[in-house]
Parts: C-alpha cells; structure tokens; sequence
C-alpha cells in the first residue's frame, strides 16, 4: 500500500532534518525576493533550488540510514510550503495565473490539513505514493517554467510550453494522487478499528 514503509527512528537533529529546516528557514526570503521587480529572477532561481532539493533530504537519509519519524512529516511539509508561498508571491507579482495556482493549493491546503489532524489525533499517517512524487515533481517544473515564460526571460515561449504540459499532466496526476490517498485513508482507519 504505501511506497517508503522503512522505519524511521525518533531522532530529530539529522542531517536530512535539517535540510528540510533550511528549506522552511528560505521560504520568506525567496517571497520577498519575488515579489520585488528589481529582486523577481533571483527570487525566481531561489524558488527554483528551494523545491528542487526536495529529493536531497529523502536521498541523504536513505542512503546514510537517518530516516526519521519527524523527516517522514517535515519533508512533504516543506514541500507544500514552499510551493504554496512561491505560487502565491508568483501569483501576486504577475508572473503565475490565479487559477491554476488555486488547483494546487486546495488540493495541498486539504490533504496538509487532513494529514496533521489525522497524524495528532490518531497518529495515523500515509505514505507518500510514487504518483504524488511525480505529480509534485511536474508542477514544481511547470511552475518555475510558466513563471519564467510569463516574466519575459529568454526562451519564454519554449519555457511557457513545456510548463503547461507539464502542469496538465501534473495536475491530473495530483488529484489522482489525492484520491488514492483518501483510500488510504479509510483503508488505515478501518485497520486501526
């Protein structure tokens, strides 16, 4: 059922950990960075690195055996923050349309909310799926290529395309993602009964 079911250790202080800290701690710098016109493509680059490292801290502790119940929450939670305020302040600078950020963010804003609640209240929590990486994947490429394309950078037109099919094949594979990780859901409650 679920894709990661190594067990994680309570440690908190990782390396990985603090990796995904590090990822949170830029959040407001690359807002800030973007929402300025003078400061957009640095805040744009940053944007793009923040997200990018996303695969870092799951590699790292896979690979050096530091896989913590705290990195296994921390990490999508850094990766839904960071997309959510980078859509956002794209959003505000013009550079990313509303609608399309809005598909991203309710779905993001439901499954963060469920996940904490669920995980609080019942210490129920699912595994990431391989179609919820790519999915995250995708729009994380999308996002910086349609920013990019509607800033005006070069190649826009080339960036513009490559980011709408990646954001049409991304989106749709989030909302499948979702789904499945509503039959997790139940499917863990039910074991849990």
């Amino acid at each position: 059922m679920s894709e990661d079911a190594s067990p994680g250790t309570d440690r908190i202080l990782t390396l990985p950990n603090v990796i995904s800290f590090a990822r949170i701690a830029l959040i407001p710098v690359f807002v800030w960075l973007i929402v300025d016109p003078r400061t957009t493509f640095t805040g744009l680059v940053l944007f793009v690195v923040v997200v990018a490292t996303d695969w870092v801290d799951g590699t790292i502790a896979r690979a050096t055996g530091q896989v913590s119940e705290v990195g296994k929450v921390l990490d999508p939670v850094a990766d839904r923050l960071a997309i959510g305020a980078g859509l956002i302040a794209l959003v505000v600078r013009d550079a990313f349309p509303l609608w399309a950020a809005l598909l991203i963010l309710a779905r993001d804003a439901l499954i963060l909310i469920a996940g904490l609640v669920l995980f609080s209240a019942r210490r129920v929590r699912i595994e990431v799926r391989y179609i919820g990486k790519m999915a995250t994947f995708l729009l994380m490429a999308a996002i910086g290529c349609i920013a990019w394309g509607n800033l005006g950078y070069p190649f826009a037109p080339a960036f513009l395309a490559v980011g709408w099919s990646f954001y049409g094949l991304g989106i749709v594979e989030y909302y499948v993602a979702a789904a499945l990780y509503a039959g997790d859901l139940r499917a863990a409650i039910a074991g849990e009964r």
